[in-house]
């Protein structure tokens, strides 16, 4: 019996000795965890961690583990490399000064544009509160490692994302093998490294753009009384007479209503109920309470706070597209604003009122620059035009054109007459220009703006000048109608003038354009400085510290928005 008992001892106490010895190991490795117990071996252990990590998540599509998945892992892995993997964001188990920066951009991420949930945000939040709250938490190099891959991978990502934007993805950015990729990503982080200036650094990567600013300056406002619910989004229009696209936008919109506080007692309802459904939401929405569902009604729910972020989420990507440095002077016209302005030195010289193209005929986004100027102009009526509008009506009333003031030209510039021609034969187009001739009540009124552009658009007056007191303007057939068009064109002409060398000879003067126009003159001005155009599709931007958000007349933004931030 005794010797049982001292067999047992012997046995304890070996097991005891064991444990002491594993405790006394700078190292003990547990399933899922690597601790250490002296802060002073963490980064070494790390950077070895680092490395295991990194290789089993390349061979595993940069997948971590079953919640964690790298988004540039091959980037990540190439900058790891290039510094022998240690660590970058702490250092023997304390955060550096920029792991904390880094933490409350991702925190506060919404004010620069960007949504938390791409830069790893819940996982890093888990794993922060675990390292900063629980001492045994703090010695496993396991957490230490997914903190620091996850943070260089969130840096890299934001690095890109306040570059270049989202919605124009550049794969050869991405891929670890060209010099964009370690010339970005590997020299932004280690000049992070080197200089510690985080938000300078981010800033600097930026758009410098005034408007930029400006609207990014209105995103702390608009968040702090956003209203973060997210609502359901109703597609409109379904298809008619399809009963499996009818039924889901009946009960898609049951539960849109009922997140608004509308509820209706079947699953199903009848055209009664439905009805009056649709009124309470009108009132609600201060609409007219018709009992329709309509494109305005649909397009009211889907407004929320929600959608308006993602909108200045997408205009901010779209400053990203454009050149990093604008001319001295340039035109801007912003399609959804419905204005055009002349900035001189980053100062608006000139601004007006525009009329741009309906969402069947747009006015494209383009960039271009004035070649010359017309007074009393014709107008070639685009083709679009002739073969939807005019084409069906002729073949019925060959007329039709001379009831309008227009005529119809052949290749030879020769007027046809419209009842020789036999216009049962065309379906698509004809072979002849139509054409207006200059005067008050041309479409282009008494002067056009010319630029190169694949479109055949153009700025220009117009003889409906009433229409420029409609606060919806998307009226023409693409091009852009000018209000203040005689400031525009003197401002050219000035523009010229003073940049007049004293061999120069000009052919035209503000003057010169007052005499044209009151003789009622058709006269082509070249313009020697040509000023570049940026037609461009902003629906929002920065005023006064808040953001100012214009309709999405053709649906642009909504496009963008369910391509690239779906899942925001």
């Amino acid at each position: 019996m005794s010797n049982t008992k001292h067999s047992h001892l012997l046995f304890t106490l070996f097991v005891l000795l064991l444990f002491i010895v594993a405790c006394n190991n700078a190292e003990k490795s547990t399933a899922g965890s690597t601790v250490v117990s002296d802060p002073d071996d963490m980064d070494e252990v790390t950077a070895t961690t680092i490395r295991q990590v990194l290789e089993a998540a390349l061979a595993n599509n940069g997948k971590v583990d079953d919640t964690i998945s790298l988004h540039l892992a091959d980037v990540v892995n190439s900058f790891y490399n290039s510094s022998n993997y240690e660590p970058v964001w702490s250092s023997k188990e304390t955060w550096q000064p920029i792991a904390d920066s880094l933490f409350s951009l991702i925190d506060n991420a919404a004010l620069e544009g960007l949504f938390s949930k791409d830069y790893h945000s819940k996982n890093l939040l888990s794993l922060k509160n675990k390292l900063d709250t629980d001492s045994v938490k703090r010695m496993d190099a396991e957490l230490w490692t997914k903190a620091d891959i996850m943070l260089t991978d969130a840096f890299m990502r934001i690095c890109k994302d306040l570059k270049y934007g989202r919605i124009k993805t550049d794969s050869a950015l991405i891929n670890p093998d060209t010099a964009l990729a370690n010339i970005f990503f590997i020299k932004n982080l280690a000049t992070l490294i080197e200089q510690k200036q985080f938000y300078g650094l981010l800033t600097a990567l930026q758009p410098q753009h005034k408007a930029y600013w400006d609207l990014k300056k209105g995103i702390k406002q608009f968040s702090d009384s956003m209203d973060r619910r997210t609502y359901t989004y109703v597609t409109y229009p379904y298809k008619k007479g399809d009963v499996k696209d009818s039924v889901y936008f009946i009960k898609t919109f049951q539960k849109r209503l009922a997140e608004s506080g509308i509820t209706m007692s079947t699953k199903m309802p009848d055209s009664a109920q439905l009805s009056e459904a649709v009124k309470k939401i009108q009132k609600q929405k201060g609409i007219k309470a018709d009992g329709k569902i309509s494109t305005a009604l649909i397009k009211s729910l889907n407004i929320s706070d929600a959608e308006r972020f993602k909108r200045i989420a997408i205009t901010l990507d779209r400053y990203k597209m454009l050149p990093a440095k604008l001319p001295r002077q340039y035109i801007w016209v912003n399609i959804p604003a419905y204005y055009l302005w002349v900035f001189d030195n980053d100062t608006i010289a000139l601004e007006s009122r525009v009329i741009t193209g309906k969402p069947e005929t747009r006015t494209p986004v383009l960039n271009s620059e004035i070649t010359d100027m017309i007074t009393y102009p014709t107008w070639t009526v685009p083709t679009s035009i002739i073969a939807k509008q005019y084409l069906p009506r002729l073949k019925s009333n060959p007329g039709y054109l001379s009831r309008l003031g227009l005529r119809l030209v052949n290749g030879k510039g020769e007027t046809v007459d419209a009842y020789s021609v036999n216009w049962s034969k065309y379906s698509k187009g004809i072979p002849y220009r139509v054409m207006q001739g200059s005067g008050d009540n041309n479409a282009l009124g008494v002067f056009k703006f010319n630029f190169n552009n694949p479109y055949a658009v153009y700025l220009h007056d117009t003889n409906q000048r009433y229409l420029f007191k409609n606060a919806s303007r998307a009226l023409s057939h693409g091009c852009v109608r000018v209000q203040e068009w005689e400031k525009l064109a003197f401002y050219i002409a000035r523009n010229d003038s003073l940049k007049a060398k004293p061999t120069d000879s000009l052919r035209y003067t503000t003057d010169s354009i007052k005499n044209w126009i009151a003789a009622k003159e058709r006269r082509r001005m070249d313009v020697k400085n040509r000023i570049p155009v940026y037609i461009t599709y902003f629906s929002c931007e920065g005023k006064d510290g808040k953001v100012k958000f214009y309709d999405d007349i053709y649906g642009e933004d909504k496009a963008l928005r369910e391509k690239y931030f779906a899942d925001k």
